[in-house]
């Protein structure tokens, strides 16, 4: 067990730098992930599984305690994202399935990871879970229909195929997660401290596949990515934060609220891309996974060194 502890702690302690360096890597050796692509759904599902496993009763009660927060909260997540998305692509004239897959990174829900880069802020952990957990059930309405409306211009979208992934990829693992903590019960408590270090070893796995995949377009396009990424990102931390402060949050509050919608489930826009669209359209969720935790690490330390400040 201690062993075990000290290999969960090496992992998720130093995500970032294990996304850096198995993307790198990817890079530079594409011939070992190049043909794991399928691999890609069923190792999504794991993560979705993770988080099914746990969530707790008291997760969804907040939503009828909290309902204006967490509307306001998924609501911005749901309409910022997304438009910023489609008026970036639009901006930088981008290829059209590099700006099917930007537009894709803006519809999905909140990501995981932005639950523990909150704990490091030190927000409100309860409330981001939350907001986490409401944006992913609705995801496999919300994310047909933002693609329809915003990545429609460019192709065909095939909405009920992307209802259905959605369904099959989110909400069935999820589902069969929250049934089997109910199931064990009290022994859930020996499957907690395992799962934070084999979601971030899949999201990992995840990027590196799509690096390895995309290795020769990222020589040509990637640097261009990475701006469109940085950008969007940084506008989802700033107006999620400004909004939620708007809204009369307190700043605890508005940490989640900003690190909720700056930080998207870029694994799942990975997985659709690849599915429906190809692998140009997953590389803007793989560099848009590897900056967001650079990024969502960088403003954790910054606001954990001044936990009572409203400095954004």
């Amino acid at each position: 067990m201690k062993y075990l502890s000290q290999l969960n702690s090496v992992i998720t302690n130093y995500f970032t730098f294990w996304i850096i360096i198995f993307s790198a890597v990817a890079y530079f050796y594409p011939i070992y992930f190049a043909d794991l692509r399928t691999l890609i759904v069923p190792t999504l599902g794991i993560i979705m599984f993770g988080m099914g496993v746990t969530l707790t009763t008291d997760d969804f009660k907040r939503v009828f305690l909290r309902p204006k927060d967490v509307g306001v909260g998924v609501v911005t997540q749901y309409t910022v994202m997304p438009f910023i998305g489609f008026v970036l692509a639009k901006m930088f004239g981008l290829d059209p399935l590099l700006a099917v897959g930007v537009v894709l990174v803006g519809s999905c829900p909140g990501g995981t990871s932005s639950n523990v880069m909150t704990y490091l802020a030190r927000g409100d952990v309860a409330f981001s879970v939350t907001m986490t957990s409401v944006s992913t059930i609705l995801a496999p309405i919300m994310l047909p229909f933002l693609m329809y409306t915003y990545a429609g211009e460019w192709i065909n979208v095939p909405v009920l195929k992307l209802f259905i992934s959605t369904v099959q990829i989110i909400l069935l693992p999820v589902g069969l997660g929250v049934l089997l903590r109910i199931l064990i019960k009290d022994k859930i408590k020996y499957v907690l401290p395992v799962l934070p270090s084999v979601s971030a070893a899949a999201i990992i796995f995840i990027v590196a596949v799509i690096v390895a995949a995309n290795s020769a377009s990222i020589a040509s396009v990637g640097l261009l990515v990475a701006v469109i990424a940085i950008i969007h990102n940084t506008f989802g931390f700033l107006i999620g934060y400004r909004v939620a402060r708007f809204f009369g949050m307190d700043v605890n509050r508005a940490r989640a609220v900003s690190i909720e919608i700056g930080m998207q489930n870029s694994g799942l826009a990975v997985a659709l891309a690849n599915t429906y669209f190809g692998a140009l359209a997953a590389l803007p969720g793989a560099i848009f996974s590897v900056w967001m935790n650079i990024s969502g690490s960088a403003l954790a330390w910054w606001w954990r060194r001044s936990s009572n400040e409203d400095n954004l």
